[in-house]
């Protein structure tokens, strides 16, 4: 699902509070993103999304391996069995681990997310899937053939702020989310 921010229009600090106000919802404090005088826009978000994974979901995980590990001793391939063990044990402890926390920037050489920075010569387009709360992505796409999509996480910033800097320097078409995107949503990965 995507937000057609085309159609979107900017509600004011003052629209918000009576937003707030009408369902007796009190809005969180946050400065909201702001453009620099310079054309730049920063923010702070983790490089990936979090799923809570119950002990359902590492069990299937976990039978899974053990279900091609046994095929693997049973078809007497003992290698693709400790391959798959291996990605067992290394998958959990991935899986373990807390996302990084980095700074996002947009300015007028690219987009930089931590110390990688996408220039805009390399990008094609941009797209932003925004349907909070699930999905607050910006999407580009990328002259690179093994690696067309670059996910950046906008997290509480304004969309259409980002938007309004980027169509400067990339045309917006809009994608859609490839099978990779649904199963990694589907599975929480």
């Amino acid at each position: 699902m995507s937000f057609d921010l085309k159609k979107a229009r900017t509600i004011t600090h003052q629209e918000k509070e009576e937003i707030a106000d009408a369902f007796e919802y009190e809005a969180p404090e946050q400065e909201p993103a702001k453009r620099s005088s310079d054309g730049r826009i920063s923010w702070t978000a983790p490089e990936y999304e979090v799923y809570e994974k119950s002990t359902v979901w590492y069990l299937g995980a976990a039978l899974i391996i053990f279900a091609i590990a046994t095929y693997a001793m049973v078809t007497e391939s003992p290698i693709m069995a400790i391959t798959f063990i291996l990605i067992g044990v290394v998958g959990y402890l991935y899986l373990q681990k807390d996302p990084r926390t980095l700074d996002f920037n947009i300015d007028h050489r690219g987009i930089r997310a931590g110390r990688e920075l996408y220039e805009y010569d390399n990008m094609d387009s941009f797209w932003i899937f925004y349907d909070p709360p699930h999905t607050k992505t910006l999407s580009l796409r990328t002259k690179a053939s093994m690696i067309p999509f670059v996910h950046i996480p906008i997290a509480d910033e304004d969309p259409l702020v980002i938007r309004e800097i980027l169509l400067e320097y990339l045309p917006e078409i809009k994608q859609e989310p490839n099978f990779v995107d649904a199963l990694e949503r589907f599975l929480h990965i």
